[in-house]
């Protein structure tokens, strides 16, 4: 962290007037921002994560994502770390929030967790798919908006703005047109609730706490099928099985979830290759491919 944005912080107009910064570490896993963890001379620890002034705009819709998963955690199985202070300061943007001493224990806790927070949220859902907001998934854009219908959503919202950003996949535009409504109208057919998701949950986003209860952070937010976090997890791995044994026990699995994985990480793939490129964009393309053959037998 650098100096000023360290003044910044405890400066007359910061967010930690009056309060001394005794040590600065930085921490891992981040590929977008700064990660550090802050500790004060009262004894708190503090997490930070900072970056430059166009940042605040990304911190606010993170934000906004934690406060709204928080009020459907069950906290005595999953915490969701609340913001405690969003700002804009002389030398950047700050998001602050409280430390959480992550731990490698058994995940029941997390599944559980996320399982009663996706039952909770269907409980006060907005009968309708998406979110208020454009937003973010990781440094990628995720747009807001709206459908009363599932798969429309997941079409309209996520997988069609993803591809008109990649150029690179070398496929027919009509053969994409097709396979998208073909998509659209499995999805449709589902009869489902919303459910608020956490929308980015790959292992570096969710862990296991010190105390065995679950945690989950640096969210894409919507109201979606709770499945598409299920699917995510299996994606990059990092999910035991008492994860989704824990889950299941609260949510049993519905017909063709599993046939849903391809479909729902879809996203993620595309969103990987605009952020990356490599060999992710053979990955979406294979994946495409994949579910057009689905589609299609």
């Amino acid at each position: 962290m650098n100096s000023g944005l360290r003044d910044d912080l405890v400066a007359a107009d910061g967010p930690l007037k009056g309060c001394q910064i005794t040590d600065v570490s930085a921490v891992g896993g981040g590929c977008i921002h700064q990660a550090w963890q802050l500790r004060l001379s009262d004894n708190r620890q503090l997490f930070a994560k900072t970056g430059a002034a166009d940042a605040l705009a990304l911190f606010d819709a993170e934000a906004e994502a934690l406060t709204a998963l928080g009020q459907y955690a069950d906290s005595d199985v999953l915490v969701v770390p609340q913001p405690l202070s969003l700002n804009q300061l002389p030398h950047g943007a700050v998001l602050l929030l409280p430390w959480l001493p992550l731990g490698r224990g058994d995940q029941h806790a997390l599944g559980r967790g996320l399982a009663l927070l996706h039952q909770a949220s269907r409980a006060h859902n907005p009968q309708r798919f998406g979110w208020h907001r454009d937003g973010y998934i990781g440094a990628g854009p995720q747009p807001g908006g709206w459908r009363k219908a599932w798969g429309d959503a997941f079409v309209d919202l996520r997988l069609r703005p993803q591809l008109q950003l990649l150029k690179r996949l070398g496929m027919d535009a009509a053969d994409v047109v097709v396979l998208l409504q073909g998509v659209a109208d499995r999805l449709n057919q589902r009869d489902i609730s919303p459910a608020l998701v956490h929308g980015d949950l790959w292992g570096g986003n969710a862990s296991s706490l010190m105390d065995g209860r679950g945690s989950i952070y640096d969210p894409a937010s919507w109201w979606a099928d709770a499945e598409v976090d299920l699917a995510m997890t299996r994606l990059f791995g990092g999910f035991g099985e008492s994860f989704y044994r824990s889950y299941d026990a609260v949510i049993p699995p519905h017909p063709g979830a599993n046939e849903r994985v391809d479909i729902y990480n879809l996203y993620h793939l595309l969103n990987h290759a605009n952020l990356f490129g490599g060999g992710y964009i053979d990955q979406s393309r294979a994946c495409l491919r994949g579910l057009a053959r689905t589609m299609n037998s």
